[in-house]
């Protein structure tokens, strides 16, 4: 049976993630703003991307670069107007761009109105909005370490914040919260948003009882409510939550009336030991991966997120490959390898010309509240350079340093003013300027790559066959009404791959392969259509 044509329609959506901080300084101010954005879309079209997804853009102190939310109907003011939102969405529909906004729902900016009236008394009509209590009623730790609860004087009582202590936790139980939420996700429905990513979303249903910080028993009624209503029933959702087989399911079903999709996050484990420290690895692991997600997600009619970065990661090919004298290739491997799976494909900014991740020696290049945390708490437990090198290695500012769209120093075509944060450590190598004039142009590549995938049916909605053969390499078929597409991807070392494939060469990271068959040399991908 068919996945149902609203759903299937997914299927098509290109969508790259934009973190607005980072991508283009249109006002001299080093912070990127939405006027930037709107200056930049050419260069999205040009890549070939139909849909794009922002992180939070909403009014924030920036406790967490705008994950702490001070006014979800309103515009940093770092980052222009309303005027310029709408402005902004004007130009994408122009584009036919679709638009999706972040939904941060578990907790607010301790500078919210609902907090700020939470904390006066404890008889107050806001008191119940979040988790207070005269004691820690238990140990939950902090996602970015410490204690979950913190002391307030005011009341003397302790707060909940599942992430920094500027961003108490909403409490979920309360049905005013819960009507808030969707007052909120029906503001931007009506302003034209074709839907959300939603943050977090596992950790908005706590079950003190098992002592779970997050997806308590109550989690499919809250989402249920928030999005299982006829009014918002045509968006598109996507949900930072539990990725296991079962929750998927649970969440995504298409009689669940939950999320469209989630993000599926496995392959992020790969070669590290938490968030800063490396592991050894293999590329089959991660090919392992992929085929049990396509089979997993093929069988229950489920829509399958396709990424290797976000604002959250290091960029991969730093983590699980070579960004050093393969980067083109390995950059171009891994595009080809995810990005023509059945499933959504996301790029996050930079992706398109192969940004690194950055090195510094000092704690004071860095902005990352998460960062800081395990900096600091680990000072002294270590040598200063294995601190540092895990800093580099984990750190969530390699995904959030500026954009580099030109080719010359110092901020590369960001800003006319020193950015916010040290633009990336490499950028005077990698830069989308330079990429471009490349014989080995990454974002020439992504346009090819994309260009197919829109033209193909059998890639955006055909089956998906994995016929490799051996370990050092993936082979994959995608099929539908008689059209094939045969895609090679080899690893990090040359070998003979034998491949039955007919038909012609569409795409190719190396010149001079015309037959499947042969020695490919490392990161090579192949791919052949036949009708």
């Amino acid at each position: 049976m068919e996945m149902n044509m609203q759903r299937k329609k997914f299927l098509d959506l290109i969508v790259y993630q934009i973190y607005p901080r980072s991508f283009y300084d249109s006002n001299g101010d080093g912070i990127g703003d939405l006027k930037g954005i709107t200056e930049k879309l050419d260069h999205l079209t040009e890549l070939g991307i139909n849909a794009v997804w922002i992180c939070p853009c909403y009014k924030s102190p920036n406790c967490d670069n705008g994950y702490d939310i001070s006014d979800y109907r309103d515009i940093m003011d770092e980052f222009g107007t309303f005027e310029d939102w709408k402005n902004l969405q004007t130009e994408l529909k122009k584009r036919g761009i679709k638009l999706f906004m972040d939904l941060v729902a578990n907790h607010t900016s301790d500078q919210h109105f609902w907090f700020q009236e939470s904390k006066k008394s404890k008889d107050n009509p806001y008191r119940d909005y979040y988790y207070w209590a005269e004691t820690p009623p238990n140990d939950w730790q902090s996602v970015f370490g410490g204690s979950a609860w913190k002391y307030d004087e005011t009341t003397g009582e302790y707060y909940l914040h599942s992430f920094a202590e500027g961003q108490p936790d909403l409490n979920w139980t309360n049905p005013n919260v819960r009507k808030e939420m969707k007052a909120v996700v029906d503001f931007w429905v009506a302003q034209g948003v074709d839907g959300f990513r939603c943050d977090v979303l596992d950790f908005i249903a706590k079950d003190f009882k098992e002592g779970k910080m997050l997806a308590g028993p109550k989690l499919h009624e809250y989402i249920r409510e928030l999005f299982g209503r006829d009014s918002v029933s045509g968006i598109f959702t996507v949900g930072e939550c539990q990725s296991d087989e079962s929750s998927i399911v649970e969440i995504c079903g298409e009689d669940r009336k939950e999320l469209t999709c989630t993000f599926q996050f496995e392959h992020f484990g790969v070669g590290r030991i938490g968030k800063f420290e490396s592991a050894p690895y293999s590329i089959d692991s991660i090919k392992e991966i992929l085929v049990k997600w396509q089979n997993f997600t093929a069988k229950h009619k489920l829509l399958y997120t396709i990424f290797t970065d976000n604002h959250d990661q290091p960029p991969y090919i730093s983590r699980v490959g070579n960004d050093s004298d393969l980067r083109y290739e390995c950059a171009t491997m891994y595009a080809t390898m995810f990005y023509l799976l059945k499933g959504i494909p996301f790029i996050y900014q930079g992706q398109e010309y192969g940004v690194s991740s950055s090195n510094y020696d000092s704690i004071q290049a860095f902005n990352d509240v998460e960062t800081f945390h395990y900096y600091y708490a680990n000072k002294g437990k270590m040598p200063e350079k294995e601190l540092m090198k895990q800093i580099n290695y984990g750190s969530r500012d390699n995904a959030r340093r500026p954009f580099a769209w030109e080719n010359k120093a110092p901020y590369y075509g960001f800003s006319k003013s020193k950015p916010w944060i040290l633009p990336a450590s490499r950028a005077a190598e990698i830069n989308l300027e330079k990429d471009k004039n490349s014989e080995k142009s990454i974002f020439r590549f992504y346009q090819k790559l994309l260009a197919l995938r829109r033209d193909s049916e059998a890639i955006r909605y055909g089956d998906f066959k994995d016929v490799t053969k051996k370990n050092g390499c993936f082979v994959y078929e995608r099929e539908l009404d008689g059209e094939k597409i045969t895609v090679i991807c080899n690893f990090d070392r040359s070998q003979k791959i034998n491949v039955a494939a007919n038909g012609e060469l569409v795409l190719s990271n190396y010149g001079g392969r015309e037959q499947p068959c042969g020695v490919y040399a490392p990161f090579e991908i192949a791919v052949y259509r036949s009708r």
